[in-house]
């Protein structure tokens, strides 16, 4: 039988060293040339260029190794969205979370209206189940667009206040990317930022646990379980200074 080369295959550094760099990036607020020092004091010397090209590469993987052993994703889709600023142009970035706050996914879109809601809908049933009722601001271009789709033309449709509390999950989901934007200085190009996103979301609700809910025994506890599945994702063996 044939055997898979690895997807780590051909590069100059080890795999712990590469998606230590990955985890950086996407879990803290670091830029790249915060990671490229990060690794320099560990005796890495590489460019943050290469990092960029890396985080580009693995990214969108462990993304999906984030979403594959979190929890199943919950009946009620709460839909929002948030202006963002590229190349001094305004941006919608449409974001939808369950009940549990958990990002079922996020899309970059120029307009507002029907369709952009529609293309919305189509990526969400996409990757997930219909759900069971949909919370919503009173932007209607939300029912328009889910009247025009079948899977969700039955679905219950709730309206709320944006200042309401019900609101608040998807209100919420918009913090750490506000957070991430103005470290970033803001973001530039579409699909760039496209990409980033997709990655920023699972990556970084994979480890931001609830600590205020956590004894620090317990906390350190499900962090080091969260670390090993990570390392599990590119089947390393975790180096001390590289965790």
């Amino acid at each position: 039988m044939k055997k898979t080369r690895s997807l780590y295959h051909g590069h100059r550094f080890p795999v712990v060293v590469i998606s230590c760099a990955v985890r950086w990036y996407f879990r803290f607020g670091l830029s790249l040339l915060d990671v490229e020092e990060l690794l320099l004091e560990r005796g890495v010397v590489v460019t943050y260029e290469t990092i960029r090209c890396r985080c580009d590469k693995f990214g969108a993987g462990f993304a999906q190794c984030a979403k594959a052993v979190r929890r199943k994703p919950g009946t009620t889709w709460h839909l929002d969205e948030m202006f963002v600023t590229l190349r001094g142009e305004p941006y919608l970035l449409w974001c939808a979370v369950d009940e549990h706050g958990t990002e079922l996914d996020v899309l970059v879109q120029k307009r507002r209206d029907k369709v952009a809601a529609k293309r919305f809908f189509r990526r969400m049933l996409s990757s997930n189940p219909a759900p069971r009722k949909i919370v919503t601001d009173h932007l209607r271009s939300y029912a328009a667009a889910k009247a025009e789709i079948r899977e969700l033309a039955h679905v219950k449709h709730v309206f709320v206040k944006v200042a309401a509390r019900v609101s608040n999950r998807a209100e919420n989901s918009h913090q750490p990317t506000g957070r991430r934007e103005r470290h970033m200085c803001g973001f530039r190009d579409v699909h760039r930022t496209q990409a980033f996103l997709s990655c920023f979301g699972p990556i970084q609700q994979h480890y931001a646990l609830p600590r205020h809910q956590m004894s620090a025994a317990v906390h350190r506890a499900a962090l080091k379980e969260r670390l090993a599945t990570r390392h599990s994702w590119s089947s390393e063996t975790a180096a001390p200074n590289f965790i």
